[in-house]
């Protein structure tokens, strides 16, 4: 089977997270496959990292630590930007054409003859089956540890079949409530289930729902919680200038193992301040483990090489074009975050929105939210299936009284921004990672 293929076959299964609504998440399914496979997940010692927001910012972080400590550090993350490739990495390179084709036909011929031989009830969704390959590949390259970032909740993942060595728990939020629950306790409840009797916990203060939560289940599993509280620096008036540094970037600061680092990211806002401080926990609980290599120095480095494109990411002015961020919140927590870093950042410049989601998110509580800071909106569709046409988004945003513009296709609503913006403006592509990763294709820009 060819590669492209290979995708196609994929794609075939459905929305990852709902392909097919009638069939229950059920992690002994999970198991049978990887059982089939000969148990790649316990071949490598894993990081299992879940939260509503930051999940991936911390992975990405994570793994570009170990990869500076010396260590061989595979990266599992969704969804993704332009290509599926993306979602696996080895050293920070993503998995080849080649080999996503052949372990897809491994991970799939197994499923088929699972499915014939009635051990499984019905062929495994998109999810199952990419986690699945993630698996196979890490397991064959013999990775020191992969980072694992749970699709959606955890405690039914995909991902929560392995035994981590330490488990990450980011911001918690209202998302995903079709399949999490309608609190942000219930939400919490299915996140805390990547905790394991007496493992390791590293996370952060958050929303007082969430907190009782994840240390209850801490007790209840004889866990330890480890807090990433002292490497959050402290925001006052007077160190909020740390994000203009460096255009694009956010440096400050931090004593880490007994020494004195310049924390220097890629990631802007100070929601990502928690991210890095949470990446920082889980190294050093990665080296308490017994991985030599990580340090001081090598926790700098891989805090200053890491890539997570289409977070805050910035592109400067050319010829013919103002500044850009492309921002790929999609949820209300997503959108506060994105509104302190614009306000932080751009201060009084004019701001053009190119807003795109899938209309089962929060559309009018994210238009709430954004659409007030916009000198203008033009409300777009990505390639989705499950994106809402700009009418929609127009409607789900009255209330806001913002003059919404709609323009259905995604390069005509960035062209369509670009004349609209005032020399000194900023155009602003948020609402959806797809849209993220659309517009990226227009500016030929690559992740």
């Amino acid at each position: 089977m060819s590669y492209e293929s290979a995708v196609a076959s994929m794609f075939a299964l459905g929305h990852e997270l709902a392909s097919t609504p009638s069939h229950k998440f059920d992690l002994e399914h999970m198991r049978v496959l990887l059982g089939a496979l000969g148990h790649p997940e316990r071949t490598f010692p894993s990081v299992l990292i879940a939260g509503t927001n930051g999940k991936g910012s911390t992975a990405a972080t994570l793994a570009s630590i170990l990869r500076a400590s010396g260590l061989k550090s595979g990266l599992y993350t969704s969804p993704h930007l332009i290509r599926i490739n993306e979602r696996i990495r080895i050293g920070g390179e993503q998995i080849s054409d080649e080999d996503f084709a052949q372990l897809h036909r491994d991970v799939d011929t197994a499923a088929e003859q699972l499915v014939a031989a009635g051990e499984l009830p019905w062929h495994p969704s998109f999810f199952e089956m990419m986690t699945a390959i993630a698996f196979r590949y890490f397991a064959r390259e013999r990775v020191n540890v992969a980072v694992l970032e749970v699709g959606m909740g955890g405690r039914l993942d995909a991902t929560n079949v392995v035994e981590p060595l330490v488990s990450v728990i980011a911001d918690i939020s209202l998302d995903h409530q079709k399949y999490l629950g309608n609190t942000v306790s219930e939400i919490a409840r299915e996140k805390a289930g990547i905790i394991r009797p007496g493992g390791a916990v590293v996370t952060l203060p958050q929303q007082p729902a969430a907190n009782d939560v994840i240390g209850n289940t801490i007790l209840e599993m004889g866990a330890t919680g480890i807090s990433a509280v002292q490497y959050v620096p402290p925001v006052s008036p007077a160190s909020a200038k740390y994000h203009k540094a460096q255009t694009g970037r956010s440096q400050y600061p931090l004593e880490v193992m007994g020494k004195q680092i310049l924390v220097d990211t890629p990631l802007v806002g100070r929601h990502q301040l928690r991210n890095v401080a949470l990446a920082i926990t889980a190294a050093e609980q990665v080296a308490k483990k017994g991985f030599t290599g990580i340090t001081a120095e090598s926790i700098e480095r891989g805090i200053r090489d890491t890539t997570w494109p289409g977070r805050f990411q910035i592109i400067e002015p050319k010829q013919g074009w103002p500044e850009i961020v492309l921002d790929v919140a999609h949820n209300p927590a997503g959108a506060w975050a994105l509104r302190s870093a614009l306000s932080e950042r751009y201060e009084d410049r004019p701001l053009i929105f190119v807003v795109g989601a899938m209309r089962d998110k929060a559309i009018s509580e994210i238009a709430e939210i954004l659409f007030p800071m916009a000198e203008r909106v033009i409300a777009t569709q990505p390639q989705n299936p499950r994106a809402a046409m700009p009418e929609e988004i127009r409607q789900a945003a009255a209330r806001t009284g913002t003059d919404i513009e709609c323009v259905a296709a995604v390069p005509a609503a960035i062209e369509r921004a670009r004349e609209a913006a005032l020399p000194d403006g900023v155009i602003v592509v948020t609402g959806s990672i797809y849209l993220v990763g659309e517009a990226m294709q227009v500016w030929g820009l690559r992740v």
